[in-house]
């Protein structure tokens, strides 16, 4: 791996708990966020040359706080802090903040930023879009994109909310439980979008930013603490750890896609897919089933079966007819149909599909699911069109890589 790609990894595997932490300090949003931008502008300069520090989120919460304490300081005609180099040393004191930030000092303190950005008084769309930028750190540009906006639009979205938490005088300490309560929903939605940044990498070059993916699942098992009867939480953890239990399967040694039928269940992380199951079933005897907890039930099926052939597909194709009426999506539609293609072929999966054309036309796994199942029923220029489509709309290389062994097979056969 080279330079960049490892710093850019330990960079985003570092955000969450380190914009928490120098939020703690600054209690400005903006400030923090400078903080930390400072901070990885050193990182870059400084690991290449030094190796990693023992503890990256250690480092740029210290470097962040002091660069910025010596903003203020300098904008204040103070005395500067120290050279640089004495800083960046760190010694005894990144030990101290390392040994605080894997304690109880630090460990809620990307819980506590999500309830911030969940603050009431935003917005459903602005709450998710400061997490995303805040938390996960989505360029406005992606953020854009995920939303289907202009990114200027965007841009005054994200500066408004941050607008609104400083007018609001938003307590920066651990909120309370009616708080907890007011917001659990939305606190458990970020988490997930956090989980599925690091599981799609939507932002960058790696396949997978484990470290996201790590972080997310940590704050699904800390609001479980908090929440410890709520079964749709136990979903949410389940889902996660299910899903995260395949990341060593899902990419082959050149980082292409394989395949959930394609892969290698032995590289299946065993230790996570038991809790998830152990935490799916708990929360399926609640008899309150919500998104999470199917989506999680789903998984389930999945992680159980031995071979891909032992797949029980009814009864997921069912579960994702139960998650429509929980969720109405386009997508959870066309997960249906992937489903249905398994149990009654890929002609009646097609008609499912077809309708969705007008809302996911522009979204990558539709292109991809319709041109695998046109390719299926051997339309084979239907499915070069679908599939030159889905190239086009591909987030990541691997996606793109996907797609074109599908094209190449297609030329190999001939197609017109």
């Amino acid at each position: 791996m080279s330079d960049l790609a490892w710093i850019d990894a330990a960079l985003g595997a570092a955000r969450p708990q380190a914009m928490a932490a120098l939020l703690r300090y600054f209690r400005d949003l903006d400030f923090a966020e400078e903080a930390f931008q400072e901070a990885c502008l050193r990182a870059l300069k400084a690991w290449p040359k030094n190796g990693p520090p023992r503890d990256p989120t250690a480092w740029l919460v210290f470097v962040g706080r002091n660069a910025a304490v010596d903003t203020v300081r300098r904008r204040a005609r103070e005395v500067e802090l120290p050279d640089e180099v004495a800083l960046s040393d760190l010694g005894d004191a990144e030990a101290d903040l390392a040994e605080r930030l894997d304690g109880g000092d630090y460990r809620d303190d990307v819980l506590r930023l999500l309830f911030i950005c969940c603050h009431p008084d935003l917005p459903d769309t602005q709450q998710i879009a400061l997490a995303l930028r805040i938390v996960c750190g989505l360029s406005v540009r992606e953020i854009a994109r995920a939303f289907l906006v202009g990114e200027s639009a965007m841009e005054q979205r994200i500066t408004r909310a941050k607008a609104k938490v400083a007018k609001a005088d938003v307590p920066f300490g651990a909120p309370g439980a009616v708080e907890r309560a007011e917001r659990l929903a939305s606190v458990a939605a970020m988490i997930y979008l956090l989980f599925n940044e690091g599981y799609s990498a939507s932002g960058g070059e790696a396949p997978v930013r484990a470290g996201l993916c790590d972080e997310a699942i940590r704050l699904a098992r800390l609001l479980l603490r908090l929440f410890p009867a709520e079964p749709e939480i136990m979903g949410l953890a389940a889902l996660m750890l299910l899903q995260h239990a395949r990341a060593g399967a899902r990419f082959d040694e050149e980082g292409a896609v394989v395949l959930l039928e394609d892969q290698d269940r032995t590289l299946w992380n065993g230790k996570m897919i038991a809790e998830g199951l152990a935490l799916i079933d708990k929360a399926m005897r609640h008899r309150r089933p919500g998104p999470y907890q199917i989506q999680a039930a789903i998984a389930a099926l999945h992680a159980r079966a031995p071979r891909p052939e032992d797949t029980d597909w009814r009864e997921i194709a069912g579960l994702y007819q139960a998650l429509e009426r929980h969720m109405p999506s386009p997508v959870v539609t066309l997960n249906r149909a992937v489903a249905v293609s398994k149990t009654e072929g890929p002609a009646v999966a097609l008609d499912l599909v077809e309708p969705l054309a007008d809302r996911l036309s522009a979204y990558f796994h539709f292109q991809g699911v319709r041109g695998w199942l046109l390719l299926q029923l051997d339309r084979k220029a239907e499915a070069r069109e679908a599939f030159d489509r889905a190239i086009a709309l591909a987030h990541t290389p691997a996606e793109a890589a996907h797609i074109r062994m599908h094209l190449d097979r297609l030329s190999a056969e001939g197609a017109d």
